[in-house]
């Protein structure tokens, strides 16, 4: 007895006539006849009783018919799966990034992204440049986002944004107020500086060097978003990322655009030897709109 058969049966139990089961299946009534008559005869033992033109089921279909219940419960849900599948609407990516856009234009996608299709399950984390690399050359995550990569051989990288680096500093802070600050302008004045090394931190001290003006600071820090809080607080000026400090969550910080302009650009990374999952596909489509609307509010 094969699936077929066991629709076909359960059509005839459902609307008690071979007609009525012949209109839902698609079939002509005298090949639904024929099929249940050679399938008695194939199992050995009637389905049917007929009395008045109408099919009464025996206690061996009725038997049939409830233990057939799972499977065609089971193929219900696997036709909605292969529906969600081909519409995007379900399946798992795993996501990484680096904080400025993990804490910034990136929830905001996640937001939006998970609001159309709640079926899919998404990993996220926020760690490092050099981790997120690693993670995404081995496979761990299949889409990363990052500020300020250089080429590597195991990974595509494409750019995704391209911008300036700011200032952000206390909205009490005297230099809030400027339509611009420069390194002359910081000056004896407490800094929060990023660290030493890293490519973010190397292009500050760079812009301070191309000004002529010395290099000087207070607290120095890894992260960006760890030098926003310590300029909401009071602390000093911080020359960051322009995502940073809407990430922060600060709203006592201020903005300022930083001169001379230094350049900052996000790119988004994914394995060389691996092609991009359509679901993966569309999230990048999510970030992008994201970050453009993210740019489009940045002094």
């Amino acid at each position: 007895m094969n699936l077929r058969q066991l629709e076909l049966l359960r059509a005839v139990i459902r609307c008690e006539t071979t007609v009525g089961a012949a209109r839902e299946l698609g079939l002509s009534q005298p090949a639904v006849s024929n099929a249940v008559k050679h399938l008695e005869d194939q199992l050995g033992f009637a389905l049917f009783e007929r009395i008045n033109n109408r099919l009464f089921p025996t206690q061996e279909a009725r038997t049939l018919y409830q233990d057939s219940e799972p499977i065609f419960a089971m193929h219900t849900a696997l036709e909605a799966r292969v529906q969600d599948l081909r519409e995007n609407r379900a399946g798992r990516i795993r996501i990484i990034a680096t904080p400025p856009l993990g804490y910034g234009p990136i929830p905001v996608a996640l937001q939006r992204f998970l609001a159309r299709r709640p079926k899919v399950r998404i990993s996220f984390d926020v760690l490092r440049l050099e981790d997120v690399a690693e993670k995404v050359e081995l496979g761990v995550s299949e889409l990363g986002f990052v500020l300020g990569i250089g080429d590597h051989p195991a990974l595509k990288v494409e750019p995704v944004y391209e911008g300036r680096m700011v200032c952000a500093l206390h909205r009490s802070h005297p230099l809030a107020g400027r339509d611009v600050i420069t390194p002359a302008d910081l000056r004896d004045l407490p800094f929060i500086a990023l660290e030493r090394g890293t490519r973010l931190g190397t292009a500050v001290r760079q812009a301070f060097e191309a000004a002529g003006e010395p290099f000087r600071h207070a607290v120095e820090v890894r992260y960006c978003h760890t030098a926003c809080v310590l300029a909401a607080s009071g602390i000093g000026v911080a020359v960051v990322d322009p995502f940073s400090p809407a990430g922060s969550g600060r709203p006592d910080l201020a903005v300022v655009p930083f001169e001379p302009a230094t350049p900052v650009s996000a790119y988004v990374v994914a394995s060389r030897s691996r092609p991009l999952s359509r679901l993966a596909g569309d999230f990048l489509k999510e970030v992008r709109m994201a970050l453009d609307e993210a740019t489009a509010r940045l002094p």
